[in-house]
């Protein structure tokens, strides 16, 4: 995302109001073997969608613009780290009628999910609102989220948990959208929302919105460490452009190539030299203890270590899944909070109606 202003920026999709471009939804024939399951229109009265949070492998940021943005080049990856969000219908109220609730399966610490709002400021009650505005079928609905990315951690939490928002209310509501007019909502919330619809590897150019998917057949293995507080990200740029200042950053066109053939090739070698961010500088002058925990990663034998994105997660590269179990082994015996997941993986999906 682009963070030179706060991430839930984005422009308006065009063509959303008034129904207008939008598909038929399908109709609303389903087996009588689902039973209770679904309601006398063939809707399903609960809809989960679990979306993944992602890792910068690159991330070059350009100058601060008069708009008050920044033009990125960024190599992001969708992880095996997943929010997940479970619609439930509540018929007979409006569609205006969006609540939120925070899962007890979530696996954060209760003090950092206690800041999480509950109200019209979080992203997956705002993609819902987006939804139930052009759905022709929309009631009321509540959102469960179980959160498992870290907040404000610099791989995009929020933004999964607006995406699997919108891919929940599309399925309740039989609006029928397409996974690129789905994109084009998510985009009013911010740069990363169509990236967690999207999944997988992708190139991000502009102010992040202009997504490529990038080949990448294989996963790659990689550790990440949490922090048990969270970076805002309008907070790291603004310092970047300070400790940038009497510089001449370069307006970033591209992501290096390099980087794309390590992906093609999945190759951890070939991708370690690559690695680089440039938010990482602002990041640890924040928070200066991120220093050492790149060093543990450096020690310890990771291929190659950076924060992710505006941080304060940071991202190890391990050369396969052996290699990611035992840096975690080694790493939490530095007292670090460690965990191995692989990426890329898919976009949101749904996982389970109950």
């Amino acid at each position: 995302m682009n963070p030179g202003r706060d991430s839930s920026a984005g422009g308006a999709a065009e063509g959303r109001r008034g129904n207008a471009g939008r598909r038929p939804g399908p109709a609303d024939v389903f087996p009588e073997s689902l039973g209770a399951e679904y309601d006398w229109t063939g809707r399903p009265k609960h809809v989960r969608v679990q979306a993944p949070g992602k890792i910068n492998a690159s991330f070059r940021v350009g100058p601060l613009r008069d708009d008050g943005y920044h033009t990125v080049a960024s190599t992001y990856l969708a992880v095996s780290l997943y929010e997940e969000v479970q619609a439930t219908a509540k018929p007979g109220t409006p569609p205006s009628d969006v609540t939120v609730s925070i899962s007890p399966g979530s696996s954060l610490a209760p003090e950092l999910l206690a800041g999480i709002p509950l109200d019209g400021r979080n992203l997956a009650v705002r993609a819902a609102l987006l939804v139930a505005d052009i759905s022709e079928n929309a009631c009321g609905v509540h959102l469960e989220i179980s959160k498992h990315v870290p907040i404000a951690g610099g791989m995009g939490g929020g933004s999964a948990d607006a995406a699997a928002a919108l891919v929940a209310c599309d399925a309740l509501w039989h609006t029928g959208l397409s996974r690129e007019e789905l994109s084009l909502l998510g985009a009013e919330l911010g740069a990363d929302v169509p990236f967690a619809l999207l999944g997988g590897a992708a190139v991000g150019l502009g102010v992040g919105d202009r997504l490529t998917s990038a080949l990448a057949p294989e996963p790659l293995h990689w550790v990440l460490v949490q922090s048990d507080f969270g970076l805002s990200t309008p907070v790291v740029y603004g310092t970047l452009d300070s400790l940038r200042a009497g510089e001449d950053p370069v307006e970033p066109d591209q992501v290096d190539p390099r980087i794309l053939a390590a992906l093609r090739a999945a190759d951890p070698a070939l991708l370690a030299p690559c690695l680089e961010n440039d938010l990482q500088r602002a990041a640890v002058h924040l928070a200066p203890g991120l220093a050492d925990v790149l060093d543990a990663g450096t020690r310890l034998g990771a291929l190659a270590t950076l924060v992710s994105g505006s941080g304060p997660t940071v991202a190890m590269l391990a050369r396969d899944p052996a290699h990611a179990l035992e840096l975690v082994a080694q790493l939490a015996g530095d007292g670090l909070d460690a965990q191995a997941v692989e990426g890329p993986v898919h976009g949101a999906q749904r996982i389970v109606d109950a």
